[in-house]
């Protein structure tokens, strides 16, 4: 077989050859990489025969359909639209109508010969021609519908979106303000009130709190919806479904009914109250406990409110089926997913994900799934009543941070994709290629290279779907929110995908139209009114940061990355204004676990480490970057002499940890997110990458409930000097 073909269709499939490393370096995807990859996206590559016929049919369907499925353009784009018929019609008079998502009509008659030809082909002994057809009509921005119409009969339909130069970016923000917040991840917040996991009522306490001492802004983990039939898979960034809650963050005692004696008789029976206790004491969420304290009582308050309002003709049941109506099959597919899972489980079936379901229950659209929804009506109710009450309450938070006069609010996050055996997947096989996973190739994170378990997104079949489920994704999570930050925002431009069965070194880049999906992005950031944060870390090229900050998104920078070639720590002063800074994420070691090299210990004992003398480096390096770091605060004046110049006399104290934070705070990044571990001077992580079972990740609870961490002096004060560097530097 030639490389030429292969090649072609590797190009045409946006599979790169070649990169350029974490650590600077070229690297080449060797042609077996490449020949899998092909493989998993449905291509035959078995001869060059094969390969040319698969090209050939491809191109036929692209010459047999007169518009393409959907255009993204910018709102100052002339838009020029491509039109593909066969010679003997080219001659004919032809009209574009436009109609716009608010019902506007906007037309332009043509005739193709009169406009520019592109290029032509031979089809089934037809000729067939291209042309492109200037659009002489601004239009507002959104989504828009275009028809091609003959002599009033309409040949074809397309998606026109037209998207904002720029995502959204808050007035005050532009006006220079600079911002502080807290990350946190919200399953691990501890209070007097919960039942051993953070909830909204949670968020609420501590959007007042933390505004109360300067913050603007509450960054939240991905609060996708997980698996209520299997509560112990627990990642937040291997949802079920990204565009809905995880139910477990619902504050049972919020809703009405709760009062009702029947759920009282349950909630204050002893062995509830044992295990109630158990799950709020315990250092470690206890994901099966909680869930199941919070089914047994959401079923008794579901019970109540079903009778009470949601078979009647009242306002609740209103509000709530004009819920379950806007959130479409993409929310009836979630709740028959958790409806199914719940009791394949009961019935003592395997039930983990859709690969073990029965074989004629593996589609949503099934017949036999049609016959499960009929059968079990109340209980997809239920499912379907959690997703709404969840989404009233992540309501009331985001109002009272509105009400709190946040610059920001609550911000999201947004995972890079869904695990194998997820809703999304099973709603829309389609869509996703289940013959590979998202990952990322070796780098500082992950010098093995990571596999993440996330099926990817087929470029081409998001195309072909008029980039709806992207639509549907980025609209989902900035509700309630005033910015979304994006996880891996490469995923943008390329994902790492790695086959089945094979090491995540030896995966390869696919490539999507970063253009129309920034676009989409930006259009759905003004809609919502929501700041766009994505996160830049590990293999980034340096033309991808230009463009996303060409685009309005905000970079993400971690102070331990920002170093120079000498081994010195830009000065936060240094990084771009349009970013949001940070000392740690959920992926790092807290400030205490790096500088006493506790990360380095536990990766050590879960092997993750080739060899020693890769360890051995790394303890090299740190030791050496600690140095650096007591050199840049010295020389900013931003720690005093209690905290020591030599990194061989100096351990991790509080007066160098708040140093370290008000360093941060004093730069030139609108935004700066610190870690709630870190002002609690925790030394666990709360998630090791590159582990699964070796380490207990997303479970580790903060170390003081929130009622007590803000009534400590020294955080109040700390809080302080956060606000007064940044109004220094908003001047400055």
């Amino acid at each position: 077989m030639t490389k030429n073909v292969l090649q072609t269709l590797v190009e045409m499939r946006g599979i790169e050859s070649q990169y350029v490393d974490a650590w600077g370096k070229p690297a080449t995807i060797a042609e077996s990489s490449k020949v899998k990859l092909l493989n998993t996206l449905g291509y035959d590559t078995s001869s060059e025969e094969v390969i040319q016929q698969q090209l050939s049919e491809e191109a036929r369907k692209v010459w047999l359909s007169p518009l393409n499925p959907v255009q993204v353009n910018r709102e100052n784009d002339n838009i020029q639209l491509t039109v593909r018929l066969p010679i003997d019609l080219v001659n004919d008079d032809y009209a574009f109508i436009v109609t716009t998502d608010s019902n506007e009509q906007f037309s332009h008659t043509f005739t193709p010969v009169d406009e520019e030809l592109t290029q032509a082909a031979q089809v089934d002994d037809v000729e067939f021609q291209e042309y492109v057809i200037a659009f002489p009509h601004a239009l507002p921005l959104g989504y828009h519908t275009l028809r091609l119409e003959a002599d009033g009969d309409e040949l074809a339909t397309m998606r026109l979106i037209v998207a904002p130069e720029r995502c959204y970016t808050p007035e005050e923000i532009k006006q220079g303000k600079k911002i502080w917040g807290l990350s946190v991840q919200l399953y691990c917040v501890r209070s007097e009130a919960n039942w051993g996991i953070g909830d909204f009522s949670d968020l609420t306490r501590l959007i007042h709190k933390a505004s109360d001492v300067g913050a603007d802004f509450i960054g939240l983990n991905p609060i996708h919806a997980l698996y209520p039939a299997n509560p112990d898979a627990c990642s937040p960034y291997g949802p079920s479904s990204r565009r809905w809650l995880n139910y477990l963050y619902i504050d049972v005692t919020k809703i009405e009914g709760y009062e009702e004696p029947s759920v009282q008789s349950i909630v204050n029976s002893e062995s509830f109250n044992a295990q109630l206790e158990h799950v709020r004491n315990v250092d470690y969420v206890d994901y099966d406990g909680v869930s199941a304290l919070k089914l047994e009582a959401l079923r008794a308050v579901f019970d109540i409110y079903n009778d009470k309002y949601l078979t009647k003709n009242t306002k609740q049941n209103r509000a709530f089926k004009a819920f379950v109506e806007e959130g479409g099959e993409s929310l009836d597919m979630l709740a028959v997913y958790d409806a199914l899972q719940a009791s394949l489980k009961e019935s003592g079936k395997e039930f983990w994900g859709w690969p073990v379901f029965p074989e004629n229950l593996k589609n949503y659209q099934d017949p036999e799934v049609g016959k499960f929804k009929k059968a079990n009506k109340k209980l997809i109710k239920f499912y379907l009543f959690l997703q709404w009450m969840a989404a009233e309450q992540m309501k009331l938070a985001s109002d009272a941070a509105e009400q709190a006069g946040m610059t920001i609010g609550v911000y999201r996050d947004l995972a890079v994709g869904v695990s194998e055996g997820s809703a999304e997947i099973w709603g829309n096989k389609d869509l996703y290629c289940t013959g590979a996973s998202v990952g990322a190739p070796p780098d500082i994170l992950g010098p093995l290279g990571q596999n993440w378990g996330l099926p990817p997104m087929d470029p081409k079949k998001l195309y072909e779907q008029q980039y709806q489920p992207i639509i549907d994704l980025f609209s989902a999570n900035m509700a309630s929110s005033g910015a979304l930050r994006i996880d891996h925002v490469m995923a943008l431009l390329r994902l790492w995908w790695v086959v089945k069965g094979d090491h995540a070194r030896d995966g390869g880049y696919v490539y999507y139209p970063v253009d129309d999906l920034l676009g989409i992005l930006a259009l759905e950031s003004h809609r919502h009114q929501s700041l766009v944060i994505g996160e830049d870390l590990g293999t980034v090229p340096e033309e991808i940061r230009a463009k996303l900050a060409d685009n309005g998104v905000y970079s993400y920078r971690v102070f331990f990355f920002e170093q120079a070639e000498d081994g010195g720590f830009f000065s936060p002063s240094h990084y771009p204004e349009q970013s949001m800074s940070t000392l740690t994420t959920h992926d790092m070691p807290t400030l205490i676990g790096y500088w006493h090299c506790l990360d380095l210990e536990l990766g050590k004992e879960l092997g993750l480490y080739p060899t020693e003398e890769i360890l051995s480096t790394l303890y090299q390096d740190r030791h050496e970057n600690k140095q650096e770091i007591l050199n840049t605060l010295h020389g900013h004046h931003s720690v005093d002499d209690s905290v020591g110049h030599d990194v061989n006399y100096t351990g991790m104290t509080q007066a160098l940890n708040y140093g370290m934070q008000v360093h941060m705070a004093g730069g030139s990044s609108a935004l700066l997110s610190l870690q709630l571990e870190d002002w609690l001077q925790m030394d666990k992580p709360v998630n090791v990458p590159g582990t699964f079972n070796e380490y207990p990740n997303w479970r580790r609870k903060l170390s003081q409930n929130l009622e007590a961490i803000f009534a400590n002096r020294d955080i109040v004060e700390l809080a302080g000097s956060l606000s007064q560097a940044r109004k220094k530097a908003s001047t400055g």
